[in-house]
């Protein structure tokens, strides 16, 4: 490969990336734009094209995942030497290096959890903190540490910051920072944060080793540069010296992480530090369809500065769907049904996603998933080396290796070994034993998968790829729908997406104070909704359990995309005007073409003399509905809804709430009130059980 073929494949604006190696840039990159594809290109065209030693390029990130992707990328295009790392693997490396030289002795253990550490200090304060608590403590640490806080600059920063760490006062936190530091003293070990800080230290008193660094890493790439936070500010900083080839790049609408000190403002600011840089802005999105950007780019346009306008340039598809579902239970059933018809018609699991604002929200979907038989996969739970079944089968693999003679098909070998770790050739039930086989079954199918790649490969061969997979994070593919919060999904993508709980208070999240925090929610959104490729389906549940008060509103993100996904996303229903409302009611008959004079012939749209059009044992259903509601409530039957609003809904089949709130007669109240159930019986269910439905919410609603 030569630097023009590195060039051909890409866009214009990629190109513009690519092809300027030397200097200052900054890349706007939007989602599914090839930000990965346009850096790599970069590097490698620097490479091929004479202006870069690969030994001299590092390449940063924030995952083992994306750097393993980045390395894998950069050896497909002929350099492979290039180092791709996260900022943390990058400065170990260097600390456990110059440790010896600058303190001696072998650099520090660190430790892999902040939990003991916290809790050793909590009691040294005699505090008591439970599981719960120690973990929120630990990340508060956390966000102290790249914020390059001392317990003494803690306190104000913090209330600048509107910090409120679980159960204790900003003075209690910062002893408990003080005394934490003395307890990682006392056991020799350091954290994660002190890695970085570390090494901002040694390179800013030790000269030598500053001049050592720079001189081994020449140019500078860095990726998800909106997550940066300050200390890792501070550690490029140091890298990079004086010299000028430095691109960063980054999506302003993707900035989600600032609980954990992230900053956009590095992104933003990048030009005014340094006047020089050229900037280029990546708009065509290669992941979703028309649809799904149009519904994106209105949620992000209403207010994230710097955000690009993505363009699509797939073929259309799907218009993305908002569907209103009574309670949480009711809404990870019907998640659940969706997803099972979208596998009987082809979709595979795998790409499947169910995304959610909070990990909470998994259980009602795990026990629906199970309910249906449809294996699912929890992400950010354990890596998928890190699984102990997936362990046990590796190291069987390993010991098998040895006594491979070729006789027997790789694929049939893997499975009769990895049996003893609990593999079976039929599929168990849901749950946690089926996600446990689909991880074993993704092993057995990535041997499949290696054969046909080379005639000759074998088990040592499989067992070297799985190491190498393992050191670089690169999961093989598992069958099974992917649970997963919002903060987790953001790198990845799926052919159809159900986003799940659209309602305020979720997204956005309660606990969001401020302009500041209410915002990222909402780039919170924006990640979800571009994950999906094919299909996006949104919903949200009225209230939280069955028969319980329906309170619950669309996220007010969604406000500005009614024209999307119709006026039910509305978290405030707009009133309509004057004459919508004279639009909305029918001036001629739509069988005959008369001119209708009564207002419940123009509610119905059509005149005495024409037959009814709508299903009669639906109406009727409706009727025996509105009877019972209105027995219930003891009140005449008409002021639940009248004749003509009844046969109104029956002709009209409404299948959604938008639909119901267009007809004359089902006022936002009514619509609050009834909807659900309405929609319910017109989809064929229990006209009486709808009925007792409706009025326990009702009775919950006063009681409340």
């Amino acid at each position: 490969m030569n630097a023009d073929d590195v060039l051909a494949a890409l866009d214009p604006e990629q190109r513009a990336v690519a092809a300027a190696p030397l200097g200052r840039m900054v890349v706007l990159a939007g989602a599914g734009t090839g930000k990965t594809r346009a850096i790599t290109h970069r590097i490698a065209y620097g490479v091929h094209s004479g202006a870069y030693q690969p030994q001299r390029v590092l390449a940063v990130t924030f995952t083992a995942r994306a750097a393993g992707e980045m390395r894998t990328r950069l050896r497909e295009l002929g350099v492979p030497r290039v180092q791709a790392r996260t900022f943390h693997a990058a400065a170990l490396r260097q600390l456990h290096y110059f440790w010896p030289k600058v303190i001696g002795g072998p650099a520090p253990e660190v430790m892999p959890h902040k939990a003991p550490a916290v809790g050793e200090a909590g009691s040294r304060l005699r505090l008591q903190l439970d599981r719960v608590v120690m973990r929120d403590l630990a990340s508060e640490i956390e966000w102290a540490k790249v914020s390059m806080l001392t317990p003494e600059t803690y306190p104000a920063a913090a209330r600048r910051a509107g910090r409120s760490p679980a159960e204790l006062d900003l003075t209690a936190m910062a002893r408990l920072l003080e005394v934490y530091e003395e307890v990682k003293t006392e056991r020799g070990v350091i954290d994660f944060e002190d890695v970085l800080l570390l090494m901002v230290g040694i390179m800013h008193d030790r000269d030598d080793v500053a001049r050592e660094i720079r001189s081994q890493y020449r140019h500078f790439v860095v990726d998800e540069y909106q997550d940066v936070n300050v200390v890792q500010q501070q550690l490029l900083d140091a890298w990079v010296g004086e010299r000028r080839d430095l691109c960063v790049v980054g999506d302003p609408a993707q900035t989600i992480y600032s609980f954990t000190g992230a900053s956009p403002q590095h992104l933003l600011g990048f030009r005014r530090r340094h006047a020089d840089a050229e900037q280029v802005e990546l708009v065509r999105n290669y992941r979703s369809s028309p649809e799904i950007i149009g519904l994106a780019n209105l949620v992000v346009r209403a207010g994230t500065r710097g955000s690009v306008q993505l363009q699509a340039q797939g073929e259309t598809g799907a218009a993305p769907t908002m569907t209103t579902y009574p309670d949480d239970q009711a809404e990870a059933r019907g998640v659940a049904d969706q997803i099972a018809q979208l596998a009987r018609k082809g979709t595979p699991l795998s790409e499947i996603a169910v995304l959610f604002r909070t990990n909470g929200q998994s259980e009602a979907l795990e026990s629906a998933l199970a309910d249906a038989d449809v294996p699912y996969l929890v992400r950010g739970g354990e890596r998928f080396f890190n699984r102990q079944e997936v362990r046990n089968a590796v190291l069987l693999l390993r010991g098998a290796a040895r006594s491979d003679d070729g006789s027997v098909p790789l694929g049939h070998l893997v499975r009769d070994v990895i049996t003893g770790a609990g593999w079976s050739p039929e599929p168990p039930a849901g749950g946690a034993v089926r996600e446990r086989w689909e991880s074993l079954t993704a092993l057995a199918q990535l041997a499949d998968d290696f054969a046909e790649a080379g005639e000759a490969v074998r088990l040592p061969d499989l067992v070297a790829e799985l190491d190498r997979r393992a050191a670089e994070q690169h999961a093989p593919t598992v069958q099974g729908v992917t649970l997963a919060s919002l903060h987790s999904a953001k790198g990845l993508e799926w052919d159809a997406v159900f986003l799940v709980g659209c309602s305020d208070g979720l997204l956005p999240i309660v606990m969001a104070e401020g302009p500041e925090a209410i915002e990222e929610e909402r780039r919170l959104l924006y990640v979800g909704l571009t994950r999906a490729r094919r299909q996006l389906q949104l919903s949200y549940a009225a209230a939280r359990h069955s028969g319980g008060r329906a309170s619950r509103r669309p996220s007010r993100f969604l406000d500005g995309a009614a024209s999307v996904l119709g006026e039910a996303a509305r978290s405030q229903p707009r009133r309509r005007t004057a004459k919508e409302r004279k639009v909305a009611t029918s001036t001629h008959c739509r069988g005959c073409g008369t001119e209708l004079t009564s207002a419940a012939d123009r509610k119905i749209g059509r005149c005495q003399d024409c037959p009814p059009t709508y299903d009669e044992a639906q109406f009727e259903a409706l009727r025996t509905w509105r009877l019972a509601v209105a027995t219930a409530s003891k009140v005449p039957a008409y002021v639940v809804f009248t004749d003509a609003t009844l046969i109104a809904i029956a002709e009209r089949r409404p299948g959604s709430a938008q639909e119901l709130s267009t007809i004359a007669g089902v006022g936002v109240r009514k619509l609050q009130r009834y909807g659900p159930f309405v929609l319910a019986v017109m989809g064929g269910n229990d006209p009486q059980q709808e009925a007792e439905k409706c009025c326990a919410a009702m009775e919950s609603e006063e009681s409340a």
